[in-house]
């Protein structure tokens, strides 16, 4: 997903991006529900209409953030959701924060910070760009907020129905911003947002199904991995260098992560 949207993003604005994978998943989800004739409007409508809502915030967030940064940095920000989310659900969900998660989430800021490299720390003018910094944090906090959400959702609803609200809700939130923005696609361009459509729907089912099995703390740690398969694209696609500073960042976020896999009470 965002490979594709980096490179739909060269011709094409967030919005319709968004508006994109919306209308997309949305095919998707309704298809899905009726060849399985699950009911799709569940039971906690408030619930899935706040995880909606979070998850169309951080995508919008996230989409911007792919674009506006390089795509291992973007990735790398956006993946300190999961600190976000173990403390979220230690609050919300009863899940309790051990010594194991404070060093990770102490481990998990160092690594941003070697990642953003803000100018007020380490001397000079920012490397990356603050708005595209401040943009892809967000990110991460909307998305520990859906993710939470998902979690606790996901003791009384179908993990299907969950996607589907999310999809509902997206495409007409990005409609009017993504007429506004309107730049006609190419041929390329409209297979990308079909890609890139088809990726989130998938990767939101996937997640959402996850969830469901493990904590929430374990369960969006996992999705650290894309931290390396965005540094490998960005070298392959995108000609992008990698710091030191990126890849040390990297490993001490990836270390942060193996602290909290290895805790028993991130288990299920």
């Amino acid at each position: 997903m965002s490979v594709q949207v980096k490179l739909a993003g060269r011709e094409l604005p967030v919005a319709m991006l968004v508006l994109a994978r919306g209308v997309v998943t949305l095919v998707m989800s309704v298809t899905w529900l009726r060849l399985r004739r699950i009911r799709p409007w569940g039971s906690d409508k408030a619930g899935l209409v706040q995880r909606a809502l979070f998850g169309t915030g951080a995508l919008a967030c996230y989409f911007y953030a792919v674009d506006a940064l390089p795509l291992a940095e973007a990735t790398v920000l956006h993946y300190l959701n999961p600190v976000f989310v173990a403390i979220i659900a230690a609050l919300f969900l009863g899940e309790r924060i051990d010594a194991r998660l404070v060093a990770a989430i102490a481990l998990g800021l160092g690594g941003t910070l070697l990642v953003a490299r803000p100018g007020f720390l380490f001397g000079g003018s920012m490397p990356l760009p603050p708005v595209g910094v401040a943009v892809a944090l967000g990110s991460a906090f909307l998305s520990a907020c859906a993710y939470a959400t998902v979690r606790r959702l996901a003791r009384t609803e179908h993990s299907d129905v969950i996607v589907f609200y999310f999809a509902m809700f997206a495409a007409p939130i990005a409609l009017p911003f993504a007429l506004a923005a309107w730049v006609w696609p190419s041929p390329s361009g409209w297979l990308l947002m079909l890609g890139l459509g088809v990726a989130t729907q998938l990767g939101q089912t996937f997640m959402t199904r996850g969830l469901a099995l493990v904590t929430a703390a374990r369960g969006t740690t996992i999705g650290y991995v894309q931290i390396v398969f965005a540094a490998i694209w960005g070298v392959v696609l995108f000609h992008e260098q990698l710091s030191g500073f990126t890849l040390a960042g990297a490993g001490v976020v990836v270390l942060a992560v193996l602290i909290l896999l290895s805790s028993p009470r991130t288990a299920a």
